[in-house]
């Protein structure tokens, strides 16, 4: 029988690697359509149009993430762009001119699509694919009934329309370089507050029951994120072969 705490524990680390794997599958899917665009037109300015195209709904959602919680928190937020632009080795699908602030709301308005697009992912998850079901299954090492209730989601009634809201939505809702710049300095706080209070031997009950309170809602982040990620691999294994294919014909 499983702790609390190792329970805790563990749904933390899978969020964490979930992200993370999340993360990479993105950036691979991303460049994957880029090729395939660019191979078949020739023009890199169409391959990014393409993918900001593929993306529209999601970027629309992280922008507009940005712009609200600044004005929630009492900044100016102007500029409000979506279309990709060259920014050095990646491409910008959008932007969102906010005033500057201290590192505590600055970190906040940067990492505001992720938690927003989170919220967003965990609800569809929930009400439409029944996530929870396929985290259950995988955990208790059954694949088959997990790839059954993968298949079961996506068949449900307009269940492709909103795995498309999920494909849109999760791979356009990390934060980019310039929107973690400022969390930065918030983490190392955090790390060194962390650090201190257990040196000190502050007591951890009040955190373990906070942790052991959102742990649930955690679980069902996971499991929409685990379902991003199939999701992901899927298309990426598509579009896999079109691409070598249309890489060997030029």
């Amino acid at each position: 029988m499983i702790s609390v705490d190792a329970y805790i524990l563990t749904i933390l680390l899978t969020l964490l690697l979930s992200l993370l794997a999340m993360a990479a599958l993105s950036r691979a899917v991303s460049l994957r359509v880029q090729a395939i665009i660019y191979y078949l037109t020739g023009s890199g300015d169409l391959a990014s149009i393409g993918i900001f195209l593929l993306l529209l709904p999601g970027v629309f959602l992280h922008e507009g993430a940005h712009w609200l919680t600044a004005r929630l928190l009492g900044l100016r937020a102007g500029k409000f762009r979506v279309w990709p632009t060259k920014q050095g080795a990646y491409i910008g699908l959008g932007s969102v001119s906010v005033e500057r602030a201290d590192i505590w709301r600055e970190s906040l308005v940067g990492v505001a699509p992720l938690v927003v697009g989170n919220l967003v992912l965990a609800w569809i998850g929930w009400r439409v694919f029944a996530t929870p079901t396929l985290l259950a299954t995988l955990t208790a090492g059954n694949l088959a009934a997990a790839v059954s209730s993968f298949g079961a989601g996506l068949h449900t009634s307009d269940g492709l329309a909103w795995a498309y809201a999920i494909f849109a939505i999760g791979n356009s809702m990390m934060p980019s370089a310039s929107d973690r710049e400022p969390f930065k300095p918030v983490l190392l706080y955090a790390l060194f507050a962390t650090v201190i209070y257990v040196i000190v031997g502050l007591p951890l009950t009040l955190l373990g029951q906070l942790l052991g309170w959102i742990a649930p809602a955690i679980e069902i982040s996971v499991g929409a994120l685990i379902f991003l990620i199939v999701l992901d691999g899927l298309v990426w294994l598509t579009l896999w072969p079109i691409e070598w294919l249309l890489r060997r014909g030029r």
